[in-house]
């Protein structure tokens, strides 16, 4: 009975509307459409309701407008049109409707139905932000953060986040912590940080959620707490979030949680790489290689390492050098060892470029060049890397592709045994080459060397 009431007020509610919409009145224009657009009392009808919003907007009603502008701009019981959209979005917007002002600023931000201009953009996002609309409050403090439609500036952006973020603006409240991990207009503050990811966080943003996992992982602001950390990541990870999926792999795998378990380790890289995540494509491979948390598969590692590598991953391309150099889940080819390897010596890979120096040194998957095997020698070398050290020092010493050079090889091979690499048989023979003062000198130089790398230059000898 009750219902069978309901749905004759209801109906009488809409012939009222219908009354007074066909008699011009722009209210009851207005509100019929929203019922044709909701569905309620009658069938929902998006024609109908787009031509009696069409009425309303006509006779000047701001809400109207706002109303007719979403639907040209989602196609909704109109043709879609960003041109449309864009004019009765104005024509709201010049009366002060805020959401309108908001959408306006979309469309001059993305250069949809207008020619795109950040000035406009920021233009309309400051109207909507003084009446309060937090959205607004938040892209108007990105057009600060990222210098759009105005010059940088981190108080500002920083101000209106922290608007939108006192009323729960969700994206406002990231933004806002970002500022504090990252000290961005202000002094850095984990504590801070911490407030405002919790806050998103807790709303449900994977992002913050990640943040927060990371930051009890890792004592960020609030005490170490493995569980909590696992928990936040989890949460993200659900979500799709790929460096949460990331983290929580390198959580698992590391025992940094409650428990290590490479098996659910390897489950989170394996979804963070079908992602396109190239270092858990990395770490895929290499737990995969090594059979950990699965049996040991060189070929099903060699995909992954492909996937990592042709994302222009460094430590996945020298993995592929290996593997090629090796034969280990493909046939030995050393030219295409030695291809991965320059792939990865070209980013600062310091073992792959030793690696591919030894190739040059001995013409294995390319033509032997000296020259080319003491250059790559030395990018490593400079990297502190101890076996090119002691390559380079080799070469020093027979002259092969450098000038001869006692004093240097000797002060490569001595840097090389600081880093672990056997002096050896080369060793015994420059300490009988050289006089006391070329011991000295090379000493000096190796002193110099280490005190410049140590101050952060690296620039070598």
């Amino acid at each position: 009975m009750r219902r069978e009431n309901a749905a004759r007020e209801g109906y009488d509610i809409y012939r009222w509307f219908r009354r007074a919409a066909q008699r011009g009145d722009p209210y009851a224009q207005f509100n019929l459409a929203l019922l044709y657009l909701r569905g309620e009392v009658v069938e929902r009808d998006d024609g109908h309701g787009a031509a009696w919003m069409g009425r309303a907007a006509e006779q000047g009603l701001a809400f109207a407008q706002s109303h007719l502008g979403a639907l040209y701009y989602n196609g909704r019981g109109v043709d879609r049109c960003h041109v449309r959209a864009a004019r009765w979005f104005r024509r709201a917007a010049e009366q002060g409707d805020r959401s309108s002002q908001y959408n306006l600023g979309l469309l001059y931000r993305r250069g949809r139905g207008v020619r795109q201009s950040h000035e406009r953009a920021l233009e309309w996002f400051y109207r909507a932000a003084e009446q309060g609309m937090s959205r607004a409050q938040s892209q108007l403090a990105e057009c600060y953060l990222h210098g759009r439609g105005a010059a940088v500036s981190y108080p500002l952006a920083m101000a209106w986040f922290r608007k939108a973020a006192l009323q729960d603006q969700v994206h406002a409240q990231l933004h806002l912590a970002l500022m504090y991990a990252l000290g961005h207009g202000v002094a850095p503050s984990p504590a801070q940080a911490l407030y405002w990811f919790r806050h998103a966080a807790s709303a449900g943003n994977p992002v913050a959620q990640r943040h927060l996992g990371l930051a009890y992982a890792q004592g960020s602001g609030v005490r170490a707490d493995p569980l909590c950390a696992q928990r936040w990541l989890e949460r993200a990870a659900q979500q799709g979030d790929l460096e949460a999926q990331y983290a929580l792999g390198d959580l698992l795998a590391a025992g940094g949680g409650p428990v290590r378990d490479s098996a659910r380790a390897l489950g989170w890289f394996r979804r963070a790489a079908d992602g396109g995540h190239a270092q858990a494509q990395y770490r895929a491979g290499r737990m995969v290689a090594g059979g950990c948390g699965v049996r040991r598969d060189p070929s099903r590692a060699l995909v992954f390492y492909l996937q990592a590598a042709e994302q222009g991953a460094a430590n996945a391309q020298f993995a592929l050098g290996l593997m090629y150099a090796k034969g280990q889940g493909v046939a030995r080819d050393l030219s295409r060892a030695a291809d991965w390897y320059r792939r990865a010596a070209q980013q600062g890979d310091a073992s792959a470029q030793n690696n591919l120096g030894a190739l040059y040194a001995a013409g294995n998957g390319v033509a032997r060049d000296d020259a080319l095997a003491a250059i790559w020698y030395g990018h490593a070398a400079e990297q502190g890397h101890a076996l090119a050290q002691y390559n380079l020092a080799g070469l020093y010493a027979a002259g092969r592709g450098v000038e001869r050079d006692l004093v240097r090889a000797c002060m490569w091979l001595w840097l090389a045994a600081r880093g672990g690499a056997p002096a050896g048989e080369l060793g015994e023979v420059l300490a009988a080459a050289l006089d006391p003062a070329q011991r000295l000198h090379a000493r000096a130089l190796a002193g110099r060397w280490q005190a410049r790398r140590e101050a952060g230059r690296g620039d070598g000898a």
